[in-house]
């Protein structure tokens, strides 16, 4: 066997699951086709609450006089700069799990994984090359993935997922946003405080319906 362990899948509940193990004794191995962190880290809760902060510090200061304080000149939000404070964070943080693998002498693998047998996995790297790794004991931590409306195909421009909304190069006018759940919440709040005009959209009677 290759590793005592391997984990497909490098998010909150991948990255820790691997540590743990490692700390254990357990020689580890972690799979992970993207940036490391998962989704949650670089494309959801991390990067939206960052774009979150932004709104509301941007908000405070446009109603600083009913706090009691007063704010001289105009107050501007550089979108541009916000959306890249926001990638910053995740990357940032993404490193930080990087570390910690490190020092817990976990072997990272980047590639694309998946079952191939009973203790084997196959890897495809992103030159298409492909090597098999075998394990003791395999944790599939691959999380989720968003889902696609039938008959609304994602173009990455005019209709677009919760990546492209969350690094936009620009500002825009108006945006509708297709469900009500945290992040779209999240991010119609976000775009709305600066300045877009948003339509949100809820098949169920409550907005975020599952919180």
């Amino acid at each position: 066997m290759d590793f005592d362990l391997i984990v497909i899948g490098s998010g909150p509940g991948g990255y820790v699951a691997a540590i743990r193990a490692a700390q254990l004794g357990m020689n580890t191995a972690i799979v992970e086709r993207s940036e490391l962190g998962g989704i949650c880290l670089n494309w959801g809760c991390i990067p939206t609450k960052a774009l979150l902060k932004s709104a509301q510090v941007f908000n405070y200061m446009k109603n600083a006089k009913e706090y009691g304080v007063s704010v001289d000149g105009n107050i501007e939000a550089d979108f541009e700069k916000v959306i890249e404070r926001s990638r910053g964070v995740s990357a940032a943080m993404s490193k930080g799990v990087q570390y910690l693998l490190g020092k817990n002498k976990i072997n990272i693998i980047n590639g694309f994984g998946k079952l191939k047998a009973k203790n084997t996995i196959s890897v495809t790297n992103e030159n298409g090359e492909t090597k098999d790794y075998t394990a003791k004991h395999i944790i599939l931590a691959t999380g989720s993935r968003s889902k696609e409306l039938p008959g609304i195909k994602q173009d990455g421009k005019k209709i677009i997922g919760y990546r492209e909304a969350l690094s936009l190069p620009k500002l825009p006018e108006s945006m509708l946003v297709i469900g009500s759940g945290a992040i779209g919440t999240e991010l119609a709040y976000f775009y709305h405080s600066m300045g877009t005009k948003i339509t949100l959209v809820e098949y169920l009677p409550n907005i975020v319906p599952l919180e």
